[in-house]
């Protein structure tokens, strides 16, 4: 495991890559009605309090300390997607997706990372449907 300052300052040496699309609500349901598996990486206690979008694979990252295990993180993730498979990535405001999808794509070479760029909350707040998590 190790400290989320860590992750951070590595994502800062960088560079900028085109291959991770934000994404908003209207792209996030059209993805969806595709098929295209969404991996919501907040942890349990954010998924009760709020809800997940109907679907979501609950995959935590970071833990409440903001430590995080990569490995571990993609050994759930492989049965979901491969690098060139489709996903998308949510959490409660869109800042650990965006962290997690370039890190995806610069480091890792996953080639097709959809970040919902406001999270999960800008879902609630325009009215959009979640489910209790594990449902």
């Amino acid at each position: 495991m190790k400290n989320v300052m860590f992750f951070f300052a590595l994502l800062l040496s960088l560079p900028a890559g085109a291959a991770v699309t934000n994404i908003d609500n209207e792209e996030l349901e059209k993805l969806i009605s595709q098929g295209v598996p969404i991996i919501d990486i907040r942890r349990p206690d954010e998924w009760r309090q709020t809800g997940v979008v109907k679907g979501s694979h609950l995959i935590t990252f970071f833990d409440k300390r903001g430590n995080y295990n990569v490995r571990a993180w993609l050994d759930k993730l492989a049965p979901i997607a491969g690098k060139d498979d489709p996903f998308i990535l949510i959490c409660r405001t869109g800042n650990r997706t965006g962290t997690v999808s370039r890190f995806l794509d610069q480091k890792l070479g996953y080639s097709k990372v959809y970040n919902v760029q406001k999270g999960i909350t800008d879902w609630i707040a325009k009215g959009k449907p979640v489910v209790k998590p594990g449902n």
